[in-house]
């Protein structure tokens, strides 16, 4: 029997590959270890290698001096060997070389098994033909365009096949509806499906899980996707987009080898650049996929990258969908003189002492300066987080001599926001009209001054702390009397739907996640919408703030998608985007922006 010389295995968190050797090779190991730029000593006779280093040169272990005694952990090796098939493939796609095995479109429904019955139209099923071709696999299809519905097509394909028997999807808790609805309503039978909150149900086919519970989740979910052969799901994947650096991310990464196959699905894959799109499609092909957004974007000619990377993703854009356009406006206000004199005294006073290495106080900066920008009262405590400010009309004359901080805290009876001013002319003009309109802003404290100021219009209101959100929008769907939806695209930017009743939106402010920013526009602007009708979207920025900021930076992260997609309605969409951030969604170009707009000297220059 041959002695093992060398083993590889996964560490608990599955991001990392252990080796560990005998007295004799020990040498050879630290010289193994030295040859990965990830590779360190555990011990005097054991290293480690991050997975996807060690997957991107594989070939390095043929340097070891005793390759009879290289010995595999089962799951390990099952990974690498399938990584070796999918580099294969990958590499084929990618040269343009014609792979034998392809799925066509016409081929999709035979292959589904008995039991799948839902209609899929002509994208879906060229989709999906191309999502089986390549194993594994990226949807990068735009909201409204049945995403849940190929991917659910995709695992019944593999199901029939013997290649998966259950299925893992990682969604936020807005989809749980959709995939609850899809499970059942596709198939004759529908898949008993389980929504991991309280004890697991053993017999689930489908397991449902939000991005916030993956985490602690991670030893039972390992546990389930072992226990079979299993596919995972990732729906809105864009929150994982850190990749290994964040929370949600390093989970995903640490399930991912676990499943037979891996889908991911989302709208809006780059909002910040080539790094989150290295991360996702690293997740799809570990120790791939990341290399080949590298190489892509390496020369900086968008269209170029954008070719070479076609072959691994699927994306039906809102053309093909053959929706009727959007109207987009960008609205720039002047702050009346005491608010853009408070303004202006709050970006002195902040930009003392701030770097662009305390990410977290950067970020924290930009939000102040986005409250600020549509009210600097927002920024002073109230009883609660939640209390609206209390507007006079009409305002009072400003009294002589007065702080700051008096200004601040009394703003309300002396200037009203340009903003809600603005908001509250929009939505009266369209209520006359029968027109329901949405209105989003970031804060919490301003949603619920909006509500105050529209009583009128019968408001809907749905942030974070919401009890009734299901009748919030209940309310708005049908009640004719409610004219108006307040909230914030952290809590309804993803997974409902509103486009049969709404085709107006306002955008009070904006911050920096442009991946967010397109998921909340397409709550009114999806498949399903009659021809002919006109959806109208209008941005409010108050003019020399950190609203012209966000704008410049939009429009670039917007443009880079556009191109990488090879899109044009998003990079139509930059003339005019989650997992949580320590920067706010500051991105570093967004950094750079930021501290230019405070007026530090120095940068950008």
């Amino acid at each position: 029997m041959t002695e093992t010389s060398l083993l590889l295995g996964l560490d608990d968190s599955r991001t990392r590959v252990v080796l560990r050797t005998t007295e004799r090779y020990r040498q050879d190991l630290v010289e193994l270890a030295a040859r990965f730029r990830s590779g360190g000593q555990l011990g005097t006779l054991s290293a480690s290698v991050a997975l996807d280093d060690l997957l991107a040169d594989l070939s390095v272990l043929s340097g070891w001096p005793d390759h009879q005694g290289v010995q595999w952990a089962p799951e390990l090796q099952r990974l690498v060997t399938g990584v070796v098939q999918d580099a294969r493939r990958v590499g084929e796609r990618l040269s343009g070389t014609e792979v034998p095995g392809e799925v066509a479109p016409d081929d999709v429904p035979g292959m589904l098994g008995d039991d799948w019955k839902a209609d899929l139209n002509e994208f879906q099923r060229r989709d999906i033909a191309k999502l089986l071709s390549l194993g594994h696999g990226a949807n990068f299809s735009v909201p409204g365009a049945g995403k849940t519905r190929t991917a659910l097509a995709v695992y019944a394909a593999q199901r029939a096949a013997g290649n998966a028997t259950r299925l893992l999807v990682v969604c936020p808790k807005s989809a749980y509806e959709s995939w609850s609805y899809e499970t059942g309503g596709s198939f004759t039978y529908p898949l008993r499906t389980h929504v991991l909150e309280g004890p697991l149900d053993q017999w689930a086919e489908v397991l449902i899980v939000n991005y916030e519970r993956l985490d602690r989740s991670l030893p039972l979910l390992a546990s389930w996707l072992r226990a079979a052969p299993s596919m995972i799901i990732l729906d809105e994947a864009h929150r994982m987009k850190l990749g290994a650096r964040g929370t949600y991310g390093a989970a995903c990464m640490a399930l991912g080898p676990l499943a037979e196959r891996r889908l991911i699905l989302t709208g809006t894959p780059a909002p910040n650049g080539s790094k989150d799109l290295e991360n996702l499609l690293g997740f799809v092909w570990p120790g791939h996929g990341q290399r080949a957004v590298t190489r892509a974007v390496a020369g900086g000619d968008l269209a170029y990258a954008s070719q070479v990377l076609r072959p691994l993703f699927t994306r039906t854009t809102k053309q093909e969908l053959g929706l009727p356009p959007m109207t987009l406006r960008m609205r720039y206000l002047d702050m009346p003189d005491l608010h853009a004199e408070i303004y202006s005294s709050l970006v002195g006073g902040m930009s003392a002492g701030t770097t662009r290495e305390d990410l977290s106080s950067l970020g924290k900066t930009a939000l102040r300066l986005l409250m600020a920008a549509t009210s600097p009262a927002l920024l002073l405590e109230g009883a609660t987080k939640y209390e609206p400010l209390a507007y006079q009309l009409p305002p009072l004359e400003i009294p002589s001599g007065s702080s700051l901080y008096f200004l601040m805290q009394n703003l309300p009876d002396y200037e009203l926001s340009p903003k809600y001013k603005e908001t509250l002319a929009i939505v009266a003009e369209n209520a006359a009209q029968g027109r329901k309109t949405l209105v989003w802003t970031t804060f919490v404290r301003s949603l619920t001054t909006l509500a105050q100021m529209l009583e009128k219009y019968g408001p809907a209101v749905v942030y974070g702390g919401t009890p009734d959100r299901e009748e919030q929008l209940r309310r708005f769907r049908e009640d004719p009397s409610c004219m108006v939806l307040i909230s914030n695209p952290a809590t309804l930017g993803e997974g409902i739907s509103l486009h049969h009743v709404c085709h107006d939106a306002v955008y009070v402010d904006r911050d920096f996640m442009a991946g967010r920013y397109l998921q909340s526009l397409d709550r009114i602007h999806r498949l399903g919408l009659a021809p002919g009708t006109e959806t109208r979207v209008t941005v409010l920025a108050a003019r020399k703030t950190i609203d012209e900021v966000v704008e410049v930076r939009m429009d670039q992260k917007l443009e880079f998608m556009g191109k990488i997609l090879d899109d044009p309605t998003v990079q139509q969409l930059a003339d005019l985007e989650e997992e949580p951030s320590v920067a706010a969604g500051l991105a570093p170009g967004d950094i750079e922006a930021l501290l230019r707009h405070m007026g530090r000297p120095g940068v950008g220059r």
